[in-house]
C-alpha cells in the first residue's frame, strides 16, 4: 500500500532557503548572545520525565510529550491501572522519559549535574528545537526551536536589564520594531493580597495570562467560573489598570510588603536602562503574567508591532529552579526567542536580507567525459578557493545542462570544452544578463572574491 506523505500535526519541513534564512537568524542571536559573555551548552531532546512534571503548572504538564518505555511496556503496566483505564495514572506507568518542553529546566538539571564544572555566575545560551502538545495554530507548533539564554547563581538585578539589551539589540538588528513588557511576579502577588486570594495566586495569573487572548470581559468570565467575588474582580481590575509604578505604590500603600519590593526590582531594572541606547519601546504591563509557575521576580515578554503575531519571546527571574535537583538557592534569571513565529513575522514583512543564500554559486558544463574530468579538477580548485562550486555529472547536450542551470537558479556557468581546455580560458556566463567574459582561473577566482565583497552582508548593524 502507498501511504501519502505527510508531516505530523504541527510540524513542517524547510527548505533550503529557509534554513539559510534561519541560519541567518541564529547566527545574529549567537553573536549578540557572545557579545554579552553567555557560552553554548546542549542537552539531550529527552529528558527523564520527573525532571519535567511539575515545573510547569497544570496545564504545562498537560501539554508534555511522552516516550513509551521499550520493550514490552504493557507487560509492567499494574492492573488496577489497567482496570481503571485512568490516562493520566496509565501515562506515567508506560513512560519514564519525555520530550523537553522548553529549555529553562533541561537547564536547571545542567547546572545541578554539572556544578563543580561550572564557575557562577554562569551564563549560557541554547539554540534546540522542543515540543508542546498544543493546538497548533498561527505562529503555534508542536516541534519548535527555542533560543535561550539564562545567567544563574547571582541575584544582581543588573542581569534582567542585559538580557532586556539583548531582546533590544537583535530585535533592532532584525529591522523589527517590538514592544518589550516588564513585571515582577511579586506585583502579581501583591494584588493578590489585596483581593485576598493570596492562596489562590497560581489560579488568579494563570487567568489574567490569557488577557492578551480573550481580553478583559474574558478575564472576568473566567474569573467568576472560578468563584472569584466580584469585589475581588473590582481589585484585579483596578490594579491592571495602573500604567506607572507610582499609581501601583499608591495603591499598595503599606498593605502589601512584597508587591512594594517587586515594584522596587521594576525600578531599579528601568534605572539601568536609563542610557537611551535602546531603539525599541520598554514598557510596564501589570496585566504580564506568563502562567509559568517558576518565575518569583521579573517577568519580561516581547511582542511584535504592526503584525499579529502574540509574543515573540519571553522569560523571567527564578529563584530556586535548581531545587528540586538538589541544588538550593540558586536564583537565575532567562529569556527566551520563540524562533518559528519571528521567521515567520520576518518573511511576512519582507525583513530577510537578500543576499543571506549561500547556494550554489557556478556549474561547470561539459562538451565531452574528457571535459568533465577536466571540470571536476577545476572544480576542486575553485572550491578551495571558497567559490561554491557544482558540477553537472553528465556530459549531455548543452541545453539540457543550460536548463538545469536555470531550474537551479544558479547565477553563474562555466560550459568546459576543448578549447576552453587548451587555452586555459573559459567563458564565464552572467545567467540573468547572459553578458559572458573570457577568463583564466585566477580571474574567474578574483571574480568570485570582487563579488563577494560587493554584495557581504555589512553585520549587523549595531552601532
Amino acid at each position: 500500500m502507498v501511504t501519502k506523505p505527510s508531516n505530523p500535526k504541527g510540524t513542517r519541513d524547510f527548505s533550503s532557503e529557509d534554513l539559510y534564512r534561519r541560519n541567518y537568524l541564529f547566527g545574529l542571536m549567537t553573536e549578540v548572545f557572545q557579545r554579552y559573555g553567555f557560552q553554548p551548552i546542549e542537552t539531550p531532546a529527552m529528558e527523564n520525565l520527573h525532571t519535567l512534571t511539575g515545573k510547569y503548572g497544570e496545564e504545562g504538564d498537560q501539554l508534555l510529550f511522552k516516550v513509551l518505555n521499550n520493550g514490552d511496556f504493557l507487560d509492567k503496566l499494574p492492573e488496577e491501572v489497567f482496570q481503571k483505564k485512568d490516562s493520566k495514572t496509565a501515562a506515567l506507568a508506560l513512560s519514564k522519559r519525555g520530550l523537553r518542553y522548553d529549555l529553562t529546566v533541561p537547564f536547571a538539571r545542567y547546572v545541578s549535574q554539572h556544578q563543580s564544572q561550572l564557575v557562577f555566575p554562569f551564563k549560557r545560551y541554547q539554540i534546540q528545537p522542543v515540543w508542546r502538545a498544543d493546538r497548533p495554530q498561527k505562529g503555534r507548533y508542536q516541534e519548535f526551536f527555542q533560543c535561550d539564554c539564562d545567567a544563574i547563581g547571582s541575584d544582581a538585578l543588573i542581569y534582567e536589564a542585559e538580557l532586556i539589551e539583548i531582546y533590544d539589540g537583535v530585535f533592532a538588528a532584525l529591522q523589527l520594531p517590538v514592544q518589550i513588557k516588564l513585571n515582577n511576579r511579586k506585583v502579581l502577588m501583591g494584588i493578590a493580597e489585596l483581593a485576598d486570594l493570596k492562596d489562590r495566586f497560581l489560579d488568579m495569573t494563570v487567568i489574567i495570562d490569557k488577557i492578551d487572548k480573550i481580553q478583559w470581559d474574558g478575564v472576568e468570565e473566567e474569573m467568576r467560573k472560578k468563584e472569584f467575588t466580584q469585589d475581588q474582580i473590582e481589585t484585579i481590575k483596578h490594579c491592571l489598570n495602573c500604567n506607572n509604578l507610582e499609581e501601583l505604590s499608591q495603591l499598595f500603600g503599606n498593605s502589601t510588603e512584597e508587591g512594594k519590593r517587586g515594584l522596587e526590582e521594576i525600578a531599579e531594572v528601568f534605572s539601568y536602562l536609563n542610557s537611551g541606547n535602546l531603539v525599541n519601546e520598554i514598557i510596564l504591563d501589570v496585566s504580564l503574567a506568563r502562567g509559568l509557575s517558576y518565575y518569583t521576580g521579573c517577568i519580561i515578554e516581547v511582542v511584535a508591532k504592526g503584525v499579529e503575531m502574540g509574543s515573540l519571546g519571553g522569560g523571567g527571574r527564578y529563584a530556586d529552579l535548581t531545587g528540586s535537583f538538589g541544588l538550593k538557592d540558586m536564583s537565575g534569571v532567562g529569556i527566551s526567542f520563540g524562533a518559528e513565529r519571528i521567521f515567520d513575522v520576518l518573511q511576512e514583512l519582507n525583513l530577510f536580507p537578500k543576499n543571506i543564500n549561500k547556494d550554489t554559486e557556478l556549474l561547470l558544463l561539459s562538451y565531452d567525459n574528457f571535459c568533465l574530468e577536466h571540470a571536476f579538477v577545476l572544480a576542486g580548485k575553485l572550491r578551495n578557493r571558497g567559490i561554491r562550486v557544482d558540477i553537472f555529472p553528465e556530459a549531455v547536450k548543452m541545453n539540457k545542462q543550460f536548463k538545469y542551470a536555470n531550474a537551479r537558479r544558479v547565477p553563474f556557468t562555466i560550459v568546459v570544452g576543448p578549447e576552453e581546455i587548451k587555452k586555459s580560458v573559459y567563458s564565464l556566463k552572467d545567467m540573468a544578463s547572459g553578458e559572458q567574459w573570457s577568463k583564466n582561473e585566477e580571474e574567474v577566482m578574483a571574480f568570485f572574491k570582487d563579488r563577494r565583497e560587493e554584495t557581504h552582508f555589512p553585520g549587523f548593524g549595531f552601532s
